[in-house]
């Protein structure tokens, strides 16, 4: 074997069996530690220096762990997924370590659980079915979307499919995003670009799908929160770190948000017992929107390429 690589990303680790034909071809020898959602920095400092290369989930890539792992054989690191705010670009730059990720890949994955939450907000189908199977009948009185506004934050890739979605189910849609929104985008799918405070004031459903950077870290806070209609209802499939869950808290218990669905948390796993597990009208997710058997299998081929694109251009500048 030429290269020794760690995997931390859940999903690609559920799915080894079928990668070890393009592991042997490309002559990776592979450890894969059980990991629930993410490792600790603590747990990568122990032995990400063991390792030519890592294909990432959203474990803390920190400056701290990127150093430890150079002082060792790490090179690569390979990010499964999207969004690569858990790694520290600035360190790892500094130090060589190439770091690389597969954007794009997500789209429709990401954008049909966020209809899935908006039609679970809307109806109550998961209180029903809980309801039957105890022998109950219930008849739950539901929302009309017709008419309602959507507002997106983040209109890239994932926004815009998120955005065909919901106008499909005849929501009026506004968007925000910090880059222009191509007219012919905005035309096609009948979205109105907003800065963010008009969105805020004007959605009836706010959907994140936006990257985490420090800058926006926490953009829907208290502030955020008192500009929205009595009433709203908030989406997050993008990074739990959006938002901050205090306020949310805060916002759920004066009923200013009404409902909320939440596929990502500043804190993951969820730990048991958590205040948002009171609020009878907030649907908890486990981070899983990407996760599709076709999306899982497509992306663990990129990232393998990526990693391996590295790995040799890496051994070419170190002969």
């Amino acid at each position: 074997m030429k290269w020794r690589i760690l995997v931390t990303c859940p999903p690609m680790l559920l799915t080894l069996k079928e990668c070890q034909a393009r592991f042997r071809l490309e002559g990776l020898d592979v450890v894969a530690p059980k990991v629930l959602q993410q490792l600790t920095e603590q747990e990568l400092c122990a032995m990400v220096s063991d390792f030519d290369g890592v294909i990432a989930g959203d474990d803390p890539f920190t400056a701290k762990v990127l150093e430890t792992g150079r002082r060792g054989k790490l090179r690569v690191l390979a990010k499964w997924g999207v969004g690569v705010d858990a790694i520290d670009r600035e360190a790892a730059k500094k130090l060589g370590i190439s770091v690389s990720n597969t954007p794009g890949v997500f789209n429709d994955e990401v954008a049909d659980v966020a209809l899935g939450y908006l039609l679970l907000l809307a109806r109550q189908l998961h209180k029903m079915d809980a309801a039957v199977r105890r022998g109950e009948w219930l008849k739950i009185p539901g929302v009309s979307l017709r008419g309602k506004t959507a507002g997106i934050i983040g209109v890239g890739g994932i926004g815009q499919a998120v955005a065909r979605r919901f106008l499909a189910v005849g929501m009026n849609l506004v968007g925000y995003d910090l880059r222009p929104i191509g007219k012919d985008v905005c035309e096609e799918i009948g979205l109105e670009q907003l800065k963010l405070d008009d969105l805020l004031k004007r959605a009836d459903c706010i959907v994140l799908a936006c990257n985490l950077t420090r800058e926006n870290r926490h953009l829907l806070n208290a502030e955020a929160f008192a500009k929205m209609k009595k009433g709203v209802w908030i989406i997050n499939v993008a990074r739990g770190a959006l938002i901050d869950q205090k306020a949310l808290l805060a916002a759920l218990e004066a009923r200013r948000v009404e409902r909320a669905a939440l596929d990502v948390f500043e804190e993951e796993p969820l730990p048991l017992g958590h205040p948002l597990s009171q609020f009878e009208h907030v649907i908890l997710g486990t981070h899983n929107s990407s996760n599709t058997k076709e999306a899982v299998l497509k992306v663990n081929q990129l990232a393998i390429d990526n990693l391996v694109r590295d790995l040799n251009q890496s051994a070419k500048e170190n002969k």
